[in-house]
């Protein structure tokens, strides 16, 4: 199977290559490469440690965006036992871009709900490239609210470029929904971790990124603007994409250090599609135990938390009066 190689690690490229051609050999019989299969493939082991040893945060925002990467669905089937998607947001739609429904966790069943990007070009456009409209913030409020009144956990799982920044998801209330969403997680009953699995961009994130603990995968990003976004509005031209992504440190690290995510899971050697099925155990594990604790709390106490934690956000000061 064909692989994708980021600009960055092009170096990887050219050694895959020749394992390709030394394994063909092999399979031919005509002479024993083992060894020499052996060493390159330690010599492509030691490469991409030292490419992905100081990843810039372009290099990572280039990353989460890797069209092999997992995706939600895929992360549900293979972490649950069974899942069972719910559709519509009783108010006239159905949004593609946005998935959830309950899901059976160990023995546990919890409300999963997450962006969906598709996995080819046709279920790209199906699911409008992850980007969720009005209804899809919608769904994703009645899932929440079903879990509350059943006393089951949500668990989201974030990974779109935006919102849809169209002019018929405005006039439906855009806005609107994701504020709408902001303000109920605020105050939902039951426990809510949120996990950031590719892209985390603006309000499309927050709109199902409000919880009590906020996680991001290691090669991740989380920022109020793309940095193709960011570039045009100071550069007017996306050329600047580079150092607008240093300037905004929208990467893991950067947010664990602001306070504003609670913690990071560490991908796979090259990032979670080069070990989709061991990065789903990673987060299964992870989310099981956090749960554990969260579940031991009380709802009141859970909710208070949940506040301050985000009201403590940010650096202002009060002006005196009449200034």
């Amino acid at each position: 199977m064909a692989m994708t190689f980021m600009d960055f690690e092009k170096p990887l490229e050219a050694l895959y290559e020749q394992l390709e051609k030394l394994k063909e050999v092999g399979e031919k019989g005509e002479v024993d490469v083992s060894d020499m299969i052996g060493e390159l493939e330690t010599k492509i082991h030691n490469r991409r440690n030292e490419i992905f040893a100081n990843l810039s945060g372009w290099q990572k925002v280039q990353l989460s965006r890797h069209p092999e990467r997992p995706y939600t669905l895929y992360y549900v089937t293979t972490m649950c036992n069974k899942f069972i998607e719910l559709h519509g947001d009783r108010c006239g739609g159905d949004d593609h871009a946005i998935v959830g429904g309950l899901a059976n966790l160990d023995g546990q069943t919890i409300v999963v709900i997450g962006h969906q990007k598709g996995v080819n070009t046709k279920m790209r456009q199906y699911r409008n490239f992850g980007m969720a409209n009005p209804e899809g913030y919608r769904k994703a409020l009645r899932l929440m609210k079903m879990a509350e009144r059943f006393g089951f956990p949500v668990v989201t799982l974030i990974d779109t470029p935006g919102a849809f920044p169209g002019l018929e998801a405005e006039q439906r209330g855009q806005a609107e929904a994701i504020a709408r969403n902001l303000f109920e997680m605020a105050q939902l009953r039951v426990p809510i971790l949120c996990y950031i699995i590719g892209e985390g961009a603006s309000g499309g994130a927050l709109g199902i990124g409000l919880g009590d603990k906020v996680f991001m995968l290691e090669y991740t990003w989380y920022s109020v603007i793309s940095p193709e976004s960011c570039s045009s509005i100071l550069w007017h031209s996306w050329d600047y994409k580079e150092q607008a992504a240093q300037a905004l440190k929208p990467d893991a690290d950067h947010m664990l250090e602001f306070g504003l995510i609670d913690g990071i899971l560490k991908e796979p050697l090259g990032g979670a599609h080069n070990g989709p099925e061991a990065m789903a155990q990673t987060l299964k594990s992870h989310i099981l135990t956090e749960l554990a604790e969260l579940n031991s709390q009380d709802p009141e106490e859970r909710i208070t938390a949940r506040i301050n934690k985000y009201s403590k956000m940010g650096h202002y000061r009060r002006l005196p009066a009449g200034k």
